[in-house]
């Protein structure tokens, strides 16, 4: 690794477990054995609060897929798949267990890959994977099927079965690589399911580290398979693979809609979790501390890269300068520093690229007639930081308003009468998550039903649990994650009529 980053290891006494697991050359994850180390065609991962060369992962091929799809089908015939349910409950509880015993390796190794705050990552990344592989192991003895009254001629008996739908492919994005991993596996292995999974190209070290945790806790061989590579290349190929029964993805919209398109080919049945720009309707009488708070661990605390972050700021026009007044007052105290940092507010972003193109769009959202409260184009020396930035937009209709920054800033639109706020909040071609912020709770829960969002939170905002589903509507996709109606993307139901 480059002195830059051994340095910035060094200072923050990263564990020589998770220092060794990074140096090393990776592989392929297919059939439960590492592969393909030596590989010359290979991907680097850039540190992003040094931007130093960080590891390299093997450019995947189509040979590479169709081998893990392989691995799968036969663990989906012979392995994973013919398991009890019991039995599939008791390793991925102690998949659980075992993320818990690597915990603070696990947030190592996610923080420096993908630049996040290290505490939070410990909370919501890590304990957060765990708590998803609990909640789905305890379905996976509670999926059944119904028997039927049916009014036929001749006397049936009739019932309906679920079973698993197959080999899953999963494309899963860099901004939260373990944790958006577990919600797409979770509830596959749940179902008796298989997968392979396509890791983002910048962050694929958590998942591969996971993939140890699996073999020890008695993974049968083919039941998780990870294939690092281009998207252009690996994520199209698995996408409309004949050998995959279903596919689930997250990422940008754009990139959604060139992967459903590869998916409808082959009429693959698929979930898309695509992008958003989330409204949080304010109301004079809200708690205006509470909306910088869920603000805070909203659009800042992942530096903006978060696709149900709040990103648009939705105030009534009388709330505003003491709105405006609380949330200068936090940002401006935030540190922005490496994601290692205990005392991080805010990390570095992904890449150099995605820097610049945020850097963009502050410019842009100034050209056009924004108002600056706080933070705005900054460069530091090393990595890839952005500064905590506040933008007064005048209208609903510019482009930071609009459209998704994926950055740490909040663009903040006045409105005078509730008609006019509900009406800002649904003009987005994005619907992924709102908020309404209110102590009038039947003002709030009118305004819910007239969202349209696929989650509506009240008085909170990126609330997340394991029971609850998670998806989004318009051009922020379709299908949902988490909760038991994710289960029903895993299976498949079979009718079936018995002559009495």
């Amino acid at each position: 690794m480059e002195k830059t980053v051994s340095t910035m290891l060094k200072n923050y006494h990263v564990s020589e477990a998770a220092h060794a697991f990074i140096s090393r050359q990776h592989g392929f994850f297919i059939d439960n054995i590492f592969t393909a180390e030596d590989r010359k065609e290979r991907l680097n991962q850039i540190e992003p609060s040094t931007g130093g060369f960080l590891s390299s992962m093997p450019a995947g091929n189509i040979k590479d897929i169709d081998a893990a799809v392989e691995a799968a089908r036969r663990s989906f015939d012979n392995g994973w798949g013919q398991l009890t349910p019991a039995e599939r409950e008791r390793i991925m509880n102690r998949m659980a267990d075992l993320i818990e015993e690597h915990a603070d390796i696990l947030a190592e190794i996610e923080t420096i890959n993908n630049g996040k705050a290290i505490e939070a990552c410990k909370i919501m990344d890590i304990a957060g994977s765990a708590e998803v592989l609990r909640y789905f192991a305890g379905w996976a003895t509670k999926i059944h099927g119904d028997t039927r009254s049916v009014s036929t001629e001749f006397p049936h008996w009739a019932m309906t079965i679920k079973e698993p739908i197959g080999v899953v492919g999963a494309i899963v994005p860099w901004n939260w690589p373990l944790n958006m991993a577990m919600w797409k596996l979770a509830a596959a292995l749940a179902t008796g399911c298989t997968m392979v999974i396509k890791p983002a190209e910048a962050t694929p070290l958590s998942l591969l580290y996971f993939c140890e945790l699996c073999v020890k806790a008695g993974m049968p061989p083919g039941t998780l398979n990870v294939v690092t590579g281009e998207g252009k290349v690996v994520g199209r190929y698995l996408a409309a693979h004949s050998g995959i029964n279903k596919l689930s993805f997250t990422g940008s919209t754009d990139v959604g809609r060139a992967v459903y398109k590869e998916a409808s080919q082959s009429l693959i049945p698929a979930t898309m979790e695509l992008g958003g720009k989330s409204p949080m309707l304010v109301f004079e009488d809200a708690d205006f501390d509470a909306v910088a708070m869920a603000a805070r661990y909203s659009i800042f605390l992942c530096a903006g890269q978060v696709c149900s972050a709040g990103s648009r700021l939705l105030v009534e026009r009388k709330a505003l300068p003491k709105m405006l007044s609380v949330l200068k007052e936090m940002v401006d105290g935030f540190k922005v520093c490496p994601g290692l940092d205990p005392e991080c507010d805010i990390g570095p972003v992904i890449s150099e690229s995605a820097m610049h193109r945020i850097h963009k769009y502050i410019e842009t959202g100034l050209e056009e007639g924004c108002e600056l409260i706080a933070g705005g184009v900054s460069q530091s020396e090393h990595g890839f930081f952005v500064q905590p930035t506040i933008l007064l937009a005048n209208n609903d209709g510019m482009t930071v308003v609009q459209e998704e920054i994926f950055g740490p800033v909040l663009v903040i639109v006045p409105f005078d009468e509730e008609e006019e706020g509900i009406k800002s909040a649904n003009n987005s071609q994005y619907g992924l998550g709102a908020s309404v912020w209110t102590k009038d709770i039947t003002r709030a829960l009118n305004i819910v039903k007239r969202l349209e969002s696929g989650t509506v939170w009240v008085n909170t905002h990126d609330a997340a649990d394991p029971a609850m589903p998670f998806g989004g509507c318009k051009n922020s996709g379709f299908g949902k994650d988490l909760g038991p109606e994710q289960l029903d993307h895993y299976l498949k139901t079979k009718a079936v009529w018995v002559a009495l």
